[in-house]
């Protein structure tokens, strides 16, 4: 299949915004990714495929730490391995860019999710007590340290 994985544009947010809503009890508004889009720091991924959006990725990047917010595919997408290429290459334009280490919360339950990024190279550093809502839930806070461009 080919899968095209490329910067978030303005034009796509309608999409993802759709993934999102249907993915997750407390969904980013279009606004929050517009926001996000703002700041050239950041590094906001989708993946589209026959021109449709499967799966996208937000990560906010502060000097050499970056924080991934969102990342989700859409359902008809799944266990096509979209989350884990999407996920490789934001590490590789976090790389580019000197991010040195990344991390994310996820929710306890989360077990695909917590698969995958145990499978990228996360770990656990710790807990986040009553960390999400609807329903209320401990979040798990993951760690990846970035490999530095060519080794």
């Amino acid at each position: 299949q080919d899968m095209l994985i490329r910067r978030m544009t303005a034009q796509d947010v309608e999409k993802v915004a759709l993934i999102e809503s249907a993915n997750f009890t407390q969904p980013w508004s279009k606004n929050a990714f517009i926001a996000a889009l703002q700041s050239k720091d950041n590094i906001l991924l989708v993946a589209e495929h026959d021109s449709e959006i499967i799966g996208y990725i937000c990560m906010y990047v502060v000097l050499d730490e970056g924080e991934i917010t969102n990342v989700a595919v859409a359902y008809s997408a799944r266990g096509g391995g979209v989350g884990s290429l999407i996920m490789q290459e934001a590490f590789v334009c976090a790389a580019k860019v000197g991010v040195q280490r990344i991390v994310l919360e996820v929710r306890v339950s989360n077990e695909p999710a917590i698969g995958l990024y145990k499978k990228m190279g996360f770990k656990e550093l710790g807990i986040r007590k009553g960390f999400y809502d609807m329903p209320k839930e401990d979040a798990y806070i993951m760690e990846y340290i970035v490999q530095k461009v060519g080794e």
